[in-house]
């Protein structure tokens, strides 16, 4: 997970149009985040994307949570042994292939490792994963819940945006998690990640706020993108707060979290 400005802000020219908005309620002084009474934005909906490349994985609708970790781990070290980018990629110390529960209901999805993931081999841990980890608090659930993953599972250099060819070869292992996971609803975080999932070249401004699906084998996942934490730190007016806290509640809602 990493975030460089260039990564994760609306780009300029895809700015949508202001959406007409109620009045939203005081951010909370502990958690800047609105009140739980706002509702969620009307969301549009995207049509669905094209099926990727495929990694084959076996995993029954009804497999237990056991059987879905050790699929997770098997997939692990399958990527590590045969990733055609991350066996060849120098930028990297270690792989960061994701954590949280096998069987979440809900997965959050960035672009790549930045340094401190790198460092520790765990997605989400600066700055930015502690934003998000307010995020998960704020929908009543916990780190543990969740499952967190980015497309590239190692450090592109200097922290980069993932080039084409990259996602080409390591974003299949990133569907294979899904399928094996099988999460009611994804959420996307930032321009890129929401970009080389869903194939679009659409701006983040525009994609926020919308359900979209990725297919996942005979089934297909909606998907929520929002703002990435780190440019919601960098950007944290009520503004901002409101557009993510509202993609947020649109997630909760289609998983039926009281």
């Amino acid at each position: 997970m990493h975030a460089p400005a260039s990564s994760v802000a609306p780009d300029d020219d895809d700015v949508a149009p202001a959406r007409e908005v109620a009045p939203v309620a005081a951010a909370d002084a502990d958690d800047g985040w609105p009140s739980d009474e706002l509702e969620p934005e009307p969301v549009r909906r995207a049509s669905p994307s094209v099926a990727p490349t495929r990694i084959d994985v076996s995993i029954a609708g009804d497999a237990s949570v056991d059987e879905r970790q050790a699929a997770l781990d098997a997939l692990r070290e399958r990527h590590d042994r045969e990733c055609p980018h991350c066996t060849t990629a120098t930028a990297h110390t270690r792989t960061v292939f994701g954590e949280g529960n096998p069987a979440a209901a809900l997965v959050f999805v960035g672009e790549a490792p930045g340094e401190t993931e790198d460092q520790l081999g765990r997605p989400f841990v600066g700055k930015a994963g502690q934003k998000l980890d307010e995020m998960i608090r704020a929908l009543g659930l916990r780190r543990e819940d969740v499952y967190i993953a980015n497309v590239l599972k190692s450090r592109p250099p200097g922290n980069r945006t993932p080039l084409q060819h990259e996602v080409d070869a390591c974003g299949p292992y990133l569907r294979a998690q899904l399928e094996i996971i099988q999460p009611q609803v994804i959420v996307t975080l930032g321009g890129p990640a929401t970009k080389l999932l869903l194939g679009t070249e659409l701006g983040i401004t525009r994609l926020r706020g919308v359900w979209a699906s990725v297919p996942s084998g005979d089934r297909t996942i909606p998907v929520m993108p929002t703002f990435h934490p780190a440019y919601l730190l960098r950007n944290y007016t009520q503004e901002t707060r409101r557009q993510v806290w509202s993609d947020l509640l649109a997630a909760k809602a289609k998983l039926g979290l009281p």
